[in-house]
């Protein structure tokens, strides 16, 4: 790939070396230095070290390791995501995972951890022979390091308090995956990220430096439709020589192999101190970050463990403003705020002893208010749990269904028709010019009049409406075929009258959204077809937001069977392995929402007095 189009190509799980801060805030002048480390199996791994030309004091080591080229990270005197940090004084240090750009060793994508009286080498075995050769070989170091990363180098860096070193004192993982099956960039509850996996694993897999797969088209929507089965993706473009794909095909089902990467199954609790980044709409990793807290939390980290949610995409917090993501306006610089007053303070603390160290467990950023909130706990306890119910004739309101002469509303998924994630023309996931990155906030309107996609709203609300917490989906539903996919999405309406700013008038934010493939309803391990007409509870995990519903506004919930090329076009006929099956299998379902005093499908709603 040249320069010029490496440039052009936004990495997903990004490593955020690109990004330059369009003013420095002052004259910071570092020796850089590139060296070899030597891992215990020696393997040799290319490090940068970017030392600050006048050192007044001995000063920590923030470390951060990336799969994405450690040469591509911009000095820390012109980086906007570490320039705070760097005014406080640190040793940056950048490397190159194993099998990776100047790296020796074969690359493994998410490698997991192996257990920790095992000699073999993992990632967090590599963070620790690092941090020992620098505190060894670098001079004026104060003994303490600190880990910090988005997306893959959120996982590298939370991987390295899997087996910490001991000088290891504070991590920030930031977008980190946690489950790539249940929740983060691959699947999602068993459904699978057909255009993401497929161009990301591209870009990893097909050479050892970054590259992008070449479409045809630029409506990579027609492409992945015309492409037919998944099986196709081998026998056409592939031919079986990418190991993550591979393992796709393989391992459709939530088995050993996908449960040995989660980081539920790999973390406890350390000496280190844990800060989890999120966005609400991130579009790659918001599961990640929430699920490590959890974990953490579960493993008793206790007042190790804090996270940070604010209104981002992924990783929005490490450059630009933040004032604003895709039609949606904050009115103040939250990543500026981010970087500024959460995190040079939080590292500032543990890894030089200054400030206070008195940090919130929980900042959120409030939605629909605008607002920054700190909690005590998180999800925060303050809240009642309230049931709001889908009725007949596309009505949404808090009051349980009565019966009624039609007790569900029905509508027809085609495979061959299926509905678009985001409004095309679908760019390719990562190119120039992509909405990939705010599709999550993308005006739901484009999908209301499909007659696959249901609507139900309230009325405007009398006052507002506070949502924090968790949100639970409970859609009953049957279908004609053997096996379907549900997608459940919470939206915010704006009036039509919106006087603050008349373009917005009746704009239909997401504010969150989740999908179930149909045949785990029951566990991802072993999927069971679907009987047909039958109607079943299907449990869908809508994570957690923090959002005010302003008065005058509506709650609106849509449900429908496909979102593509996002995720893969579900047969709607059980086949053992959705990954091999034929054009044949692909079939017409006829899909019923149920409404009715039996089967009440509800959202599940943490609502905040």
């Amino acid at each position: 790939m040249t320069k010029q189009y490496r440039f052009l190509l936004i990495i997903p799980l990004i490593s955020l070396y690109f990004f330059v801060s369009a003013q420095e805030t002052q004259n910071l002048s570092y020796i850089r230095e590139e060296v070899m480390i030597r891992m215990r199996d020696g393997a040799r791994l290319h490090t940068i070290i970017y030392r600050p030309e006048v050192m007044t004091e001995n000063l920590p080591f923030l470390l951060s390791r990336t799969p994405y080229g450690a040469d591509q990270f911009i000095a820390p005197g012109k980086n906007d995501y570490i320039m705070s940090m760097a005014q406080e004084g640190y040793i940056f240090v950048n490397q190159d995972i194993r099998g990776r750009y100047k790296s020796e060793g074969k690359y493994v994508m998410m490698r997991p951890a192996h257990p920790k009286d095992s000699r073999e080498i993992d990632e967090s075995t590599d963070a620790y022979d690092t941090i020992d050769w620098l505190l060894k070989n670098i001079k004026n170091n104060n003994g303490s390091v600190g880990m910090y990363g988005t997306s893959y180098d959120g996982w590298t860096a939370i991987m390295g308090t899997v087996k910490p070193h001991p000088a290891l004192a504070a991590v920030s993982e930031q977008a980190s995956p946690a489950d790539m099956y249940l929740g983060d960039d691959f699947h999602h509850n068993g459904a699978f990220r057909l255009s993401y996996g497929f161009e990301y694993v591209f870009s990893q897999e097909a050479a050892k430096t970054d590259t992008a797969f070449s479409f045809p088209v630029y409506d990579t929507y027609d492409w992945y439709l015309k492409l037919g089965p998944l099986s196709n993706i081998n026998d056409k473009y592939l031919h079986h020589q990418l190991p993550t794909w591979n393992n796709f095909v393989q391992h459709p089902d939530y088995d050993a192999f996908w449960q040995k990467q989660a980081l539920a199954n790999q973390l406890d609790s350390s000496h280190v101190q844990v800060m989890n980044v999120a966005g609400w709409w991130d579009q790659e990793d918001f599961y990640g970050p929430l699920k490590i807290y959890e974990t953490l939390e579960h493993k008793g980290a206790g007042k190790k463990n804090t996270i940070v949610i604010g209104p981002w995409n992924h990783g929005q917090w490490a450059y630009w403003a933040g004032d604003r993501l895709g039609n949606i306006k904050f009115g103040s610089a939250t990543s500026d705020k981010f970087r500024r007053e959460i995190q040079a303070p939080w590292f500032a603390y543990h890894l030089k002893r200054k400030g206070d160290g008195r940090f919130p467990k929980a900042i959120t950023y409030q939605t629909g208010s605008n607002t920054w909130k700190t909690y005590s706990e998180w999800p925060t306890a303050d809240v009642t749990t309230r049931d709001i119910y889908l009725h007949t004739g596309g009505k949404l309101s808090f009051e349980r269904p009565q019966e009624a002469a039609a007790p569900y509303v029905a509508y027809l998924s085609d495979p061959a028709h299926p509905v678009p994630y985001r409004p095309r023309p679908i760019e390719a996931t990562f190119q120039r010019g992509s909405r990939w990155s705010s599709w999550l906030t993308e005006d739901q309107r484009f999908v209301k009049d499909r007659p696959d996609v249901v609507s139900f709203e309230t009325e405007p609300l009398g006052t507002d409406l506070t949502v924090s917490g968790k949100i639970l989906a409970n859609l009953y539903a049957a279908t004609s075929g053997t096996d379907a996919d549900w997608i459940v999405k919470l939206i915010d309406v704006y009036p039509e009258d919106y006087k603050d700013e008349p373009a917005m008038g009746g704009y239909e934010l997401m504010i969150a959204s989740e999908i179930l493939r149909g045949r785990y309803r029951n566990g991802f391990q072993h999927p069971q077809a679907i009987v047909p007409y039958k109607v079943a509870r299907y449990p869908i995990d809508l994570h957690q937001i923090n959002h005010v519903f302003k008065k005058g506004h509506k709650i609106m919930v849509q449900v429908q069977s496909s979102w593509f090329p996002l995720y893969d076009r579900n047969p709607q006929r059980f086949v053992p392995n959705i990954f091999k099956a034929r054009a044949d299998d692909y079939q017409k379902a006829t899909q019923r929402i149920y409404t009715s005093e039996q089967y009440p499908s509800s959202i599940r709603l943490s609502v905040a007095e």
